[in-house]
């Protein structure tokens, strides 16, 4: 049967697969490689939150309820006028639309087949009774590809390191598939000649990076790295990201990572060194929310070239920090813990004016509090908006600092 003819019925594995993956503004289709799109949806050019989600909803529907290219086409046309997108590749012509519009559809329809496909072949009771994996070249295509269609028939045990990079599809528009296959069928292939890797199988291609015949993005595995950790590829994205861009996308995937981060940081100060000086190393604790970026325009305040706050990989940080640790108002490190909750739903952020910094302060009621400071500026010099010092700091002083005009009030806790 056609893979077209296939990617029409929708079946729970596939469902499952697209339904898990998290919203991504991009700027071009190579923003994330390989097995990063197990996690991510991504359209080139679409770097609203907004407007990924509703093409992401479009694309969803498509999957999960079979609907036709048609059909998706005349939502596409319904999404783009709805955010007003303009600047897209294909935008201007018939033509250019149709195509924009195919590569979207297939591509999602295919790797998410091809995921669920994953699942369905690695199941256990399956794996006894058909251990090895086929290529199978699609039928039928007009134009087909000559490497794609030498591979058609070679048969090798699903453990093999071959599917890690020629798992289908292996191109924009490939229709080629892996079946289960058994024992006899591995012989009988061995027989023909195709039960081992072709020659020059991983000869890497200087065009794509990619093996020979294959796309470049492509050499890849949909479905096999759906559990891996996202939150270092967010943070590596977040600090490429234009600030407001940068923003949205925090706030709408923070809930979703929020247990891997808090274990990643756990770990990261379990660890830690007091003693070590700089490396160059850091990690990412939460971004700046949109409001507060809002309200640094609005009161034309410095503005940060990205979203990200993040922390160096060391203790203590410098000067700043020096003063509060002579001070005895330096935070503990279980009080370290909660610092990306903190900066997540602080309980009151301000602006320093003698220092130009924004300074994020705990919600909790009594007479200390968490405070935690950094120059919204800093990514103009550095690349990224360190925080430079964290210290307690109580009600009777954050009075006086806000009546003296020093600290100006950003935002407090339920308006963020």
């Amino acid at each position: 049967m056609a893979i077209n003819a296939v990617l029409k019925k929708p079946f729970k594995e596939q469902a499952d697969f697209f339904s898990q993956k998290i919203n991504l503004p991009s700027e071009r289709y190579d923003d994330i490689k390989l097995a990063a799109h197990d996690r991510a949806f991504i359209v080139a050019g679409a770097m609203k939150a907004d407007l990924v989600a509703d093409l992401r909803n479009s694309v969803n529907q498509a999957i999960a309820e079979g609907k036709s290219i048609q059909w998706f086409r005349q939502n596409f046309d319904a999404v783009v006028a709805k955010n007003g997108w303009t600047g897209w590749t294909g935008e201007g012509s018939q033509k250019g639309r149709d195509w924009r519009t195919r590569i979207i559809y297939q591509t999602n329809m295919s790797t998410s087949y091809a995921a669920g496909r994953w699942t369905q072949l690695n199941d256990p009771d399956l794996l006894k009774v058909r251990p090895y994996w086929r290529y199978v070249h699609a039928d039928g295509v007009r134009h087909p590809r000559p490497m794609h269609l030498s591979w058609n028939g070679i048969t090798l045990p699903h453990t093999d390191v071959f599917w890690k990079t020629h798992f289908c599809p292996n191109g924009y528009l490939c229709h080629c598939r892996i079946t289960a296959a058994s024992a006899a069928d591995y012989k009988a292939a061995q027989g023909d000649g195709k039960g081992q890797r072709p020659d020059n199988w991983n000869q890497i291609d200087p065009k794509t990076g990619a093996p020979i015949g294959i796309d470049k993005g492509f050499d890849y595995a949909p479905g096999a790295n759906v559990n891996k950790p996202m939150q270092s590829f967010v943070d590596s994205k977040l600090i490429k990201l234009d600030a407001p861009i940068g923003a949205a996308m925090w706030k709408e995937l923070a809930p979703v990572i929020a247990k891997e981060r808090q274990e990643m940081w756990w770990q990261k100060l379990d660890a830690l060194d007091t003693a070590k000086r700089p490396s160059g190393s850091y990690t990412v604790l939460a971004a700046m929310a949109p409001d507060t970026l809002t309200w640094l325009a609005k009161n034309q305040k410095a503005m940060p070239v990205s979203a990200e706050i993040a922390v160096p990989d060391y203790l203590p940080f410098g000067a700043k920090q020096a003063r509060h640790l002579a001070a005895g108002n330096a935070l503990t490190l279980d009080e370290w813990r909660n610092v990306p909750a903190l900066l997540n739903a602080p309980g009151a952020i301000y602006y320093d004016t003698r220092n130009d910094t924004l300074i994020f302060v705990a919600e909790e009621k009594g007479p200390a509090k968490i405070a935690i400071e950094f120059d919204p500026q800093k990514s103009k010099k550095t690349g990224l908006n360190l925080i430079l010092t964290a210290f307690r700091v109580d009600d009777y002083s954050i009075a006086g600092e806000v009546k003296s005009g020093n600290w100006q009030i950003v935002e407090v806790s339920g308006r963020r």
